[in-house]
């Protein structure tokens, strides 16, 4: 995803004043951005030492957990809005963590890096893994578990009992409604249980 142009689609579907939860936080930088400019209040979960401290100095509060092991830690509906920006393709327990997302938060939104964009198929017909600004690895050295598309996650959602409640694509910064699952690099979903 381009970062910077992407994160702001993104962040006009929080609502003012959340609590939000971001799973894979990373450095912390999007929640302390939305924290200055939407006022919201949260928690990050990061898993990686050197991003967790990097957290720490942007004045993030911030959990180390993996994830695989589920959130437990906290109770029903105690977030307004839980993240997951660019984290479902590293899990190997993608559905769980969803329901456990619904779970924890009145709404979430999911990002990840759509293997249906037309460009990663034109790779695939030539008989290449696609390596893009979405999916920057080799095969053989990509952290990504699990590739995802568009149409993948609306099936899944419904699997998990969720409603979606927004979708879109994100493309060189710029957010795609119209054919997403073919147009877009970085599919976007905001949902809540139905």
């Amino acid at each position: 995803m381009d970062q910077r142009n992407g994160l702001v689609h993104i962040a006009e579907l929080v609502p003012r004043g959340s609590r939000v939860l971001d799973l894979g936080c990373g450095s912390g930088a999007f929640l302390a951005e939305l924290r200055s400019e939407r006022g919201c209040r949260g928690i990050g979960v990061e898993i990686d030492d050197a991003l967790v401290a990097q957290c720490v100095q942007r004045g993030v509060q911030v959990l180390q957990l993996n994830l695989e092991d589920g959130l437990s830690l906290f109770d029903d509906d105690s977030f307004d809005l839980v993240l997951q920006i660019d984290t479902l393709q590293n899990l190997r327990h993608t559905e769980q963590l969803l329901r456990e997302t619904a779970r924890v938060g009145h709404q979430a939104i999911v990002s990840f890096p759509n293997f249906a964009h037309w460009p990663n198929r034109v790779s695939v017909l030539r008989g290449r893994m696609p390596v893009t600004k979405a999916l920057p690895y080799q095969w053989f050295d990509t952290p990504n578990l699990r590739v995802g598309t568009f149409a993948d996650f609306e099936q899944l959602a419904r699997r998990c009992g969720l409603r979606v409640l927004d979708a879109f694509g994100l493309h060189v910064g710029g957010r795609i409604n119209r054919w997403p699952n073919l147009r877009a690099s970085t599919a976007v979903f905001k949902f809540e249980r139905a």
